[in-house]
């Protein structure tokens, strides 16, 4: 069946809630990625880029990886501007948290990483569990307990008696839980020139600037210094039905154990969102890392895309844009980011 004649079978029609017009239903989201390399020598590569597979029964199409070697122009090729590649065979494996990886030998030259998908989403924001429950320590399901130790970026051992004069007296559960989230999105602002790979939870409580990943790594630390387990999440999070906020980015948010499952939070985007799309988790950004390499990586182009599509394949106008009315629905909310360049924040290289 042709692609385009595949998702039409997967939809029903319904008006779009931003443009007026008939739409497709449920959401669907393309999410795609091109990354580029300059790669001095040779060197091994571990890269985490595909959905998570949770996400598997959702996909209608792509999630795949595919490495490319970009050779220098061939002498016939220069005035058509044609590049020769080569692609780079791959290894799949899941990591010790479930994620989906690959591993293969980068060569040298120029290397591209790149790859689109397409979901079936949730249609609706975050959902609020403003009754669920915090567990006791000795209820928890043993795979959890991990989510509450100190870990490579969250220093929870240095935390506890911050937390507990800040959160203390707050109800445990879901009231202190999204206290901790709004205490961080309050204090902390956001700044690309401010990431550094280096930054753990405590760099960010003194400094009070970062990007994503450094809000979620202070509100992770002090989540679980009040022993709620939580974990860093790394995925998509596009300017699904909002304005237009920059050039795209992987994104970072953080989940909760409460009620007995695993609850988006965002202490940068304190608020419902629509197109969350998961890549992996783990303890914090150490275990999620987009790209690690062995040896030197150059990073020579970056480019990051999620966005809403009807049944044909079509990009969605986003409010504001040609062919698309105003946003209509909670105007005054943040957008995804206030940088004029994209930033990979995820990118873990590695010097032998």
């Amino acid at each position: 069946m042709d692609p385009a004649e595949a998702l039409k079978a997967c939809v029903t029609l319904r008006p779009h809630p931003n443009t007026g017009r008939v739409a497709t239903g449920p959401l669907l989201i393309r999410s795609q990625f091109d990354i580029q390399f300059h790669m001095p020598a040779a060197a091994p590569m571990v890269t985490v880029l595909h959905l998570h597979p949770s996400l598997e029964g959702r996909v209608k199409s792509g999630n795949d990886l595919v490495v490319e070697h970009l050779a220098p122009p061939m002498p016939d090729d220069v005035t058509r501007g044609q590049y020769p590649n080569q692609v780079v065979p791959t290894t799949e494996y899941l990591d010790a948290f479930g994620n989906r990886c690959s591993r293969f030998i980068a060569p040298a030259g120029h290397l591209k990483l790149s790859g689109e998908s397409i979901i079936e989403a949730d249609d609706q924001p975050d959902t609020l569990y403003p009754d669920a429950q915090q567990a006791a320590i000795e209820d928890l399901p043993s795979e959890v307990l991990q989510y509450l130790l100190p870990s490579r970026y969250c220093e929870v051992d240095r935390f506890g008696a911050i937390a507990q004069d800040l959160f203390a007296a707050i109800p445990a559960g879901w009231q202190r839980a999204t206290a901790i989230r709004d205490w961080v999105h309050e204090k902390v602002t956001f700044n690309y020139n401010a990431a550094r790979p280096t930054k753990t939870a405590m760099d960010v409580f003194i400094e009070r600037t970062g990007v994503c990943r450094d809000f979620q790594h202070l509100a992770i630390t002090l989540s679980r210094c009040q022993n709620i387990p939580a974990r860093y999440v790394t995925g998509y999070i596009g300017d699904i039905r909002r304005p237009w906020s920059g050039p795209g980015d992987f994104s970072a948010w953080y989940q909760v154990f409460l009620d007995g499952k695993w609850i988006n939070l965002d202490a940068r985007h304190n608020y419902p969102r629509l197109g969350r799309i998961l890549m992996a988790t783990g303890r914090d950004a150490a275990d999620v890392a987009i790209t690690t390499s062995f040896g030197t990586a150059q990073l020579t182009y970056f480019l990051v895309e999620s966005d809403e599509i009807d049944a044909e394949g079509n990009k969605v106008p986003k409010p504001g844009e040609p062919g698309a009315p105003p946003l209509a629905n909670n105007p005054a909310a943040p957008t995804q980011t206030n940088s004029k360049d994209a930033s990979p924040s995820q990118t873990q290289t590695g010097t032998n």
